[in-house]
């Protein structure tokens, strides 16, 4: 059953964080236009990531004794925030440090800690995902690409798509099918790691509609993997992927997706006084809406920082905070669109990116058939 959240603060220690990462920023980011800014979540800049790494700012919140550090949930959460409303390029290590890591920690042995958790928390280490299949999308009880017994390990089999910067990325977690069939569902799934360099791997770029070749498509031809590719037990893949995917679903990261395209919208607004009654209004009702959403995002994070597993809570916060992310775009085109005044360039631009952008929103991280779906057993519905 969902548990009732309580309002909380950010404490004054996870606050202290902020000064520091903003004047870091306001260097790093100086000069960049939104519309350039506005690509944090798919902005890869390993070299931007090393610096983050260097100043101990991946892996945050993860344990001191792997590198990590050592800080709670708050300290990442204000961290993130802050990364995202100026624009940072993220996505280097963004799925490593927010997914990959704490699954290792939680499931991985402790070979795969030491060797792979150092790595990610230094920005030295990308990692990508290798969920969503053709013809499976978020399905993803229903994935074909299968793991083989062998006398050495594994081999492996199959495609992977939508795998966010995987040409760039130097290893992949998988969930691929190791006993029974696809009718089986839930059961026989398992989670390998490997090498992305592996031989008999194949990965190839794929254009969205913003002209971006950050999504891949990869295919697995008799690769050979060790024994020790396995993540946590054979057949308990399932649980693990669901655990893996409440980690994203909670944070900053799901409320702040068109928060580069709403500042500069504000900014045009001020810049011409505010003399809109229409504008003005979309400007409170959009602010408030975000505060309400950010305000029950800490509230989730205060129950992951006090060690609670509130994966129905989070589901919440993805799904409401997608909808605020995907009404921004149309709700400021449509207010620019019903006026005669002149629309700055990097303005319109920006808009351009986000609105072209959006649908995704409510793709990544699981549909919002699916997350309802977990909120509606979370409430004893279904």
């Amino acid at each position: 059953m969902i548990g009732a959240l309580e309002l909380t603060r950010l404490p004054p220690e996870a606050e202290a964080l902020r000064a520091p990462v903003r004047a870091f920023l306001a260097e790093a980011r100086a000069g960049m236009p939104a519309d350039r800014r506005a690509r944090s979540w798919l902005g890869f800049d390993a070299g931007f990531s090393r610096d983050l790494g260097q100043r101990g700012w991946i892996g945050l919140a993860l344990p001191a004794e792997y590198g990590g550090g050592g800080r709670d949930a708050f300290a990442r959460f204000v961290l993130v925030e802050e990364l995202l409303a100026r624009g940072a390029p993220v996505s280097a290590h963004w799925i490593a440090e927010r997914q990959s890591a704490p699954m290792l920690l939680r499931y991985g042995s402790e070979a795969q800690k030491r060797f792979h958790v150092p790595r990610i928390c230094g920005g030295e280490s990308f990692f990508a995902i290798g969920m969503s299949e053709p013809e499976v999308g978020s399905d993803l009880a229903s994935v074909r690409t299968r793991a083989t017994p062998t006398a050495n390990g594994w081999r492996l089999n199959g495609q992977k798509i939508w795998t966010t910067n995987g040409e760039h990325c130097h290893f992949m977690i998988a969930l691929v099918r190791t006993s029974g069939r696809p009718e089986d569902r839930h059961k026989g799934l398992s989670q390998l790691l490997f090498d992305l360099k592996t031989p008999g791997i194949t990965i190839r770029p794929i254009e969205d509609l913003t002209g971006d070749r950050h999504f891949c498509e990869v295919f697995f031809d008799d690769v050979e993997l060790p024994a020790d590719a396995l993540v946590g037990e054979e057949g308990a893949g399932w649980q693990q992927v669901g655990a893996e995917l409440a980690f994203e679903r909670s944070g900053p990261e799901r409320l702040y997706s068109s928060i580069v395209l709403l500042d500069a919208w504000l900014a045009h607004l001020r810049r011409s006084n505010g003399r809109d009654a229409a504008a003005v209004a979309l400007a409170g009702r959009l602010v408030a809406h975000l505060a309400a959403l950010r305000s029950l995002s800490v509230s989730v994070t205060a129950r992951l920082a006090a060690g609670e597993s509130p994966a129905t809570e989070a589901a919440l916060v993805k799904d409401l905070g997608t909808e605020f992310e995907q009404l921004v775009p149309i709700a400021i085109a449509d207010l620019l669109g019903a006026g005669d005044a002149p629309v700055p360039a990097e303005l319109q631009r920006t808009l351009a990116y986000i609105t072209q952008f959006a649908p995704t929103f409510s793709l990544r991280g699981g549909t919002r058939e699916v997350l309802r779906g977990i909120i509606a057993r979370g409430l004893g519905l279904r």
